[in-house]
């Protein structure tokens, strides 16, 4: 937790081939929510997490409400990290930032992503083609933002409060390093990201001006499934060195007193017991092999390290692609990528990712649903499967909680599973999202 006073730290992002301005910095942030107070034991081995698993997905009941104690207030300082992006050529007068909240398993990086050189990143068509700004951040007690109680604290309710403030200060022209006071707001999210965007306009429907939700439907019924399959790992001895109190050096002594080791001797052993080495490259890259070693670059490591135990993931790549990626239309590095880089979640999210409002009633701007038409999380994995013939798709029922939105539209992704922006045709989506914007009057002017 961290006092008002303190210095925010400042990095800007060098891109001299690219046209936009960006700044990341950490802000503090005050927030105040209704969180639950759950009946649970803490977590203390991976056979703990399949445990809870268990039961958040059992039929028996819902484990959330018998598991729910009683409501607290929770309030405190915490720091978000948080990255600004503007146009170059930034001359108009009034331009319009976006919100951008990742879902669960990213980052803010999921936005603007480190990879290929980042052709898949949202944030450069954005700013760079659109001229919007963007406001990217990593959730409460998510990345490089404040660490807190993984039960108590960092649930919905709470992570929604820090999204809220942000949103003010951007209206008033009071975050740090942002020196305009926006009239044009719109939030945009992800799976998780996008839930809590739609809370914001149910709760707050005039601190928002537009929604785009990403990876989003209201049917939850293939939630336990996805869960299931995550076979869900402490995060810190999943990947211990991201995410534990494993350090780097200790990993350096450790592989110094291999020392004779060398690639001819491994080569040698393989041979001697017929082992392919193709199969052993597949067993690292494929398994929680991979994620226990990753973060063996300390350039990779994150400031997540050494977490409570109520930090959870999901196991490994194949889990990774089951819930979020269509086969044949990723890039297989992207997994491996996705994989080593992913992020954990917590106890308290998981237990409060179902106390959404099903209606925004009050809501008057624009909203956009968009989501892969083989969306594993929200879909099943497959959108067009109503079971109704008068409705188009199953993110199409979203249009119902929102009676007063001066437009609606439910946009299936093709060849597209649930992270959008992990996919070949991921800018194809962006174009789709941001002239859905464009055309209901909140393009930049």
């Amino acid at each position: 937790m961290f006092s008002k006073s303190s210095v925010l730290t400042l990095s800007l992002v060098a891109g001299s081939a690219l046209a936009k301005q960006c700044v990341n910095f950490t802000v503090p942030v005050d927030i105040a929510a209704r969180n639950g107070v759950f009946n649970l034991p803490t977590l203390q081995s991976n056979l703990d997490a399949t445990t809870f698993s268990q039961n958040l997905t059992s039929i028996k009941g819902n484990f959330s409400e018998t598991s729910l104690l009683d409501y607290a207030t929770v309030t405190g300082n915490y720091m978000i990290s948080a990255k600004f992006c503007k146009p170059d050529n930034d001359n108009g007068k009034n331009p319009t930032v976006q919100v951008l909240t990742h879902g669960i398993g990213f980052d803010k990086t999921y936005w603007d992503l480190p990879f290929d050189n980042f052709n898949y990143s949202y944030i450069d068509v954005a700013v760079d083609q659109y001229h919007y700004c963007t406001l990217s951040i990593d959730r409460l007690g998510i990345g490089n933002s404040s660490i807190a109680d993984p039960l108590n604290v960092i649930q919905a309710p709470a992570e929604l409060s820090a999204i809220y403030q942000l949103t003010m200060m951007l209206r008033a022209g009071t975050l740090p390093n942002v020196p305009h006071a926006f009239t044009k707001v719109v939030h945009v999210g992800h799976s998780f990201g996008s839930a809590l965007s739609f809370t914001l306009a149910s709760m707050y429907p005039n601190v928002t001006d537009g929604l785009v939700l990403t990876g989003f439907s209201q049917n939850a019924t293939f939630l336990p499934t996805i869960i299931a399959s995550w076979d869900n790992k402490l995060a810190r001895l999943n990947q211990p060195l991201r995410f534990g109190n494993v350090t780097y050096g200790a990993v350096q002594q450790a592989v110094s007193m291999i020392g004779n080791v060398n690639a001819t001797t491994i080569d040698q052993y393989l041979a001697r017991y017929n082992i392919n080495l193709a199969e052993v490259v597949q067993v690292v890259q494929t398994t929680d092999l991979a994620d226990f070693i990753a973060g063996i670059d300390p350039s990779d490591l994150p400031h997540m390290q050494d977490l409570p135990t109520g930090y959870i993931t999901w196991v490994d790549a194949g889990s990774n692609q089951y819930a979020f990626l269509l086969p044949e239309y990723f890039d297989p590095e992207i997994l491996l990528f996705s994989e080593s880089h992913k992020f954990p979640y917590t106890l308290g999210e998981l237990l409060t990712i179902g106390g959404a409002p099903k209606m925004a009633p009050m809501f008057t701007g624009p909203v956009q649903v968009i989501t892969g038409n083989e969306d594993a999380i929200y879909c099943g994995g497959d959108c067009m499967m109503t079971g109704d013939p008068a409705l188009a798709s199953i993110p199409a029922a979203v249009k119902m909680a929102f009676p007063a939105a001066s437009a609606f539209e439910a946009y299936i992704q093709p060849n597209t599973g649930h992270a959008i922006n992990l996919h070949y045709n991921s800018t194809a989506a962006y174009n789709v999202m941001l002239q859905f914007l464009n055309n209901h009057g909140l393009a930049p002017s």
